[in-house]
């Protein structure tokens, strides 16, 4: 072999176990630095050769949460330790208005509800209707009464109320029907009598048309605080159900249903206390109408008493005609 060859040879191999051996201690020598960096860096500097920290960015005067964090707080709340999800007992904020909660009180209360509202509507509907009727006949009957103040006869009067239906035109045809079914009778106190019973018949009638509807206000006016507080208190009780089966006694849960059932007894007095007024002041404007309808009365006894007293002295005259002439002779002296 040649020795320039072998030499050759033995430079090829020197330089692969150079390389060979040069390729791991670069590659430690690269990871050295980034070692040291590490303990470096966790270290304190304690020398006084060391260069002073760079000044710091003061903090912000408040951090502001994120949606993100707050809804990572939310969720961390709910769960517990041991990694299970809490129910959560804080029912969503609704509106506690009247109507809202009507729509969200038990089908009973909803009933109890609408009941005191028809009683309400009711309690209106008399007040409106009552004013209007004891109106039109106070004035009616103080127009007739005027009327018939200066008539002489039952004839008179008729004649001045006209064909008009009121009570005092009822007591005029009873005491002209009494006066006539009596003719004959000597005894004008029988009469007055009898006609006197008519007429209280009619003012009794009277009375008990003109108090029509007062009985309906005296029985809401009674009842409704109780039917309000029957709703109130089955509310209630649907309330304490609610929260035995939650488990909570967090106001948030509490307050809608007690609200709720506490509406039926706001219900039951806003029917209870106009029914009450209204009844009272019926009762006084009743009882000065009929004291009218008294009057009435009064004066279709005395148009009687007239009469029957003119037809006595007219009959006392026709079989008495000498009394006459010496009444008129007297007169005439």
């Amino acid at each position: 072999m040649n020795p320039s060859s072998i030499r050759a040879a033995y430079a090829v191999m020197a330089a692969l176990a150079l390389l060979s051996l040069g390729t791991p201690s670069s590659a430690q020598q690269n990871a050295a630095p980034a070692a040291q960096q590490v303990p470096a860096m966790s270290q304190p500097a304690t020398g006084p050769a060391q260069a002073a920290p760079a000044p710091q960015a003061p903090a912000p005067a408040a951090s502001v949460p994120s949606p993100s964090a707050l809804a990572a707080s939310d969720a961390n709340a709910a769960t517990s330790g041991d990694g299970k999800t809490l129910k959560s007992t804080a029912p969503g904020l609704r509106e506690l208005s009247p109507w809202s909660m009507f729509l969200s009180a038990d089908i009973l209360v909803k009933a109890v509800m609408v009941g005191l509202a028809l009683a309400s509507l009711a309690t209106w509907t008399i007040f409106i209707a009552k004013m209007i009727e004891l109106s039109v006949a106070q004035r009616k009957l103080l127009t007739a009464l005027v009327k018939i103040g200066e008539a002489r006869s039952l004839a008179e009067a008729q004649f001045a109320l006209g064909a008009k239906d009121s009570i005092l035109s009822s007591l005029l045809a009873a005491a002209m029907r009494e006066a006539r079914l009596s003719a004959g009778i000597s005894s004008d106190a029988g009469i007055k009598e009898r006609a006197a019973s008519s007429f209280s018949e009619f003012v009794r009638a009277e009375a008990r048309r003109i108090r029509l509807g007062m009985g309906t206000l005296a029985t809401i006016g009674a009842t409704s605080p109780f039917v309000g507080l029957f709703g109130t208190v089955w509310g209630i009780m649907n309330s304490f159900i609610g929260i035995s089966k939650s488990q909570t006694t967090n106001l948030a849960v509490v307050a809608p249903g007690i609200a709720e059932a506490l509406l039926a007894t706001a219900f039951g007095l806003a029917a209870a206390i106009p029914a009450v007024n209204i009844y009272n002041y019926f009762s006084r404007v009743t009882k000065g109408y009929l004291e009218l309808v008294g009057r009435a009365s009064g004066a279709a006894a005395r148009l009687l008493s007239r009469d029957l007293d003119r037809t006595h002295v007219s009959s006392h005259i026709s079989s008495h005609p000498s009394s006459l002439g010496s009444v008129n002779s007297r007169a005439a002296e």
